[in-house]
């Protein structure tokens, strides 16, 4: 198990992109379980300056957050999302699979194709299945380049309704029109029906 330990650290460590179990034992000699190396390696790692962490379907070592602030030197600067962008990537985030009917009901005005295209252009969204309704339209999801970028480990760990009130991005008062039972829900039992996992 340490030689495989050792392999799934070396493949993880030269990997610029996060990386499935099905390619670690793809890539590892026959008989090894890449699995149970990672489950190791990840307790090995804990409290270290950098850590295996799960992200989407794949593993990836990172820096650990707490040392964050030492890389700031190395932050390549993004160009900023308009608002609708912004908007229509939330959107996607909490509603996926989405479709473009569907982020355009929701936002109440109609999507430029320059705004999909910059988010489908960042990887930060794709192409999902198709709806089997008339005109199958196609649907939207996030990638794995979005939970990577925002540390997380699927689209179930975004934040609910109260963590954004809490942090200040939400107005605390309740929307118009709603009781005030409705900020007491539990958000995380309302998020469970929300997604769909695409294979």
């Amino acid at each position: 198990m340490a030689a495989q330990e050792r392999m799934v650290e070396a493949i993880l460590f030269a990997s610029a992109e996060p990386v499935t179990v099905a390619d670690l034992n793809a890539r590892m000699p026959h008989g090894c379980d890449a699995a149970e190396a990672l489950t190791h390696l990840r307790k090995r790692y804990e409290g270290r300056g950098v850590r295996v962490v799960r992200v989407g379907e794949a593993w990836a070592i990172r820096t650990a957050p707490d040392l964050g602030f030492l890389m700031q030197k190395e932050t390549v600067e993004t160009r900023k999302l308009s608002r609708a962008a912004i908007e229509t990537l939330a959107i996607i985030a909490y509603h996926q699979p989405v479709t473009r009917a569907e982020i355009e009901e929701i936002r109440g005005v109609s999507v430029s194709r320059g705004t999909v295209d910059q988010l489908l252009e960042m990887e930060w969204i794709r192409f999902g299945r198709r709806r089997m309704t008339p005109g199958r339209p196609v649907t939207f999801v996030v990638t794995q380049d979005f939970l990577d970028h925002f540390g997380l480990e699927s689209a179930r760990d975004l934040p609910g309704l109260k963590e954004l009130r809490a942090a200040g991005l939400l107005d605390s008062r309740p929307m118009p029109g709603r009781e005030d039972r409705d900020e007491e829900r539990d958000d995380s039992e309302d998020q469970g029906d929300m997604f769909e996992q695409e294979p």
